[in-house]
């Protein structure tokens, strides 16, 4: 089985991979006072609820934009499941290639997104990540990384309001029942949910004039679910985008070391021919 780890601002998600199938996954609250025992302790606890045991996990992929946790959850897996995780760092091998003017400056999670939506569904797409901040990356139909656009998350922007706003209530996020609202709570529940909505929209099809017509559109992250339910703008839902991108770059770099380890292995030719050793 195989462990694919994300860890983002809000949440880390989880997901195990027997075989090509995704089953157990979640999402935790990111915590920065957790020290690597306490994340063991919490990985083991859900294991054990979904009945896997320690010793079923043989690999591990890890992504990243919390550095200081990056090295917590490596010491776990390397503590409570005796393997060492494979990080989406520089060097490490992801089948994209990246156009921004400095591309280490691409958060990892966009990158394994980019290398997702490019096997899963091919191009040209516009990928729209709810999370901390939602971000829109643009991915060419050959799967380059072409760059995209960044806008503060929905929930950042409630709270930005709740705390310099001195009247204004602290709202759930929810969707309102009707866009006018009767109060002020109903109001700010529109005034956020239904403004993000038409920015989703808006940035989308300004994508869609310089990638073109054939854009597919792939909503993932915490939050698609609650804004999905009011928007036609996705092609494609895929809240677990990031874990089927971990997948992928594991294997595109496991095979490329069998390869180094073993030189007379004969790459499959499109003919269908088997790989044989």
């Amino acid at each position: 089985m195989l462990l694919c780890i994300d860890i983002g601002n809000t949440s880390v998600t989880l997901g195990i991979y027997e075989q090509e199938r995704l089953g157990a996954r979640w999402r935790l609250a990111t915590d920065a006072k957790r020290s690597s025992d306490e994340y063991g302790l919490q990985l083991t606890g859900l294991l054990s609820h979904a009945e896997i045991g320690p010793k079923k996990i043989k690999s591990a992929a890890l992504g990243s934009v919390v550095p200081a946790l990056t090295g917590r959850w490596i010491e776990a897996c390397r503590n409570f499941l005796d393997i060492e995780p494979l990080v989406v760092d520089a060097g490490v091998k992801t089948g994209v290639r990246v156009l921004y003017d400095d591309p280490k400056s691409v958060g990892a999670d966009r990158v394994i997104n980019a290398a997702a939506a490019h096997r899963l569904y091919g191009g040209p797409a516009c990928i729209v990540d709810f999370g901390t901040a939602t971000t829109f990356d643009a991915i060419a139909g050959n799967g380059d990384y072409l760059g995209g656009a960044i806008a503060p998350g929905i929930e950042i922007a409630m709270d930005a309001l709740f705390n310099r706003a001195a009247k204004l209530p602290r709202v759930e996020l929810a969707p309102p029942p009707r866009v006018i609202g009767k109060n002020t709570a109903r109001s700010i529940g529109a005034g956020t949910f239904y403004g993000y909505i038409g920015l989703v929209e808006g940035l989308v099809e300004r994508f869609r004039r310089e990638l073109g017509a054939k854009m597919k559109v792939i909503g993932t992250g915490g939050l698609l679910d609650i804004l999905a339910t009011e928007t036609k703008v996705f092609d494609i839902k895929a809240p677990w985008l990031t874990l089927e991108g971990l997948k992928i770059i594991y294997e595109l770099n496991t095979q490329q070391k069998i390869q180094k380890q073993n030189p007379r292995l004969v790459i499959a030719r499109s003919s269908g021919d088997e790989a044989i050793s």
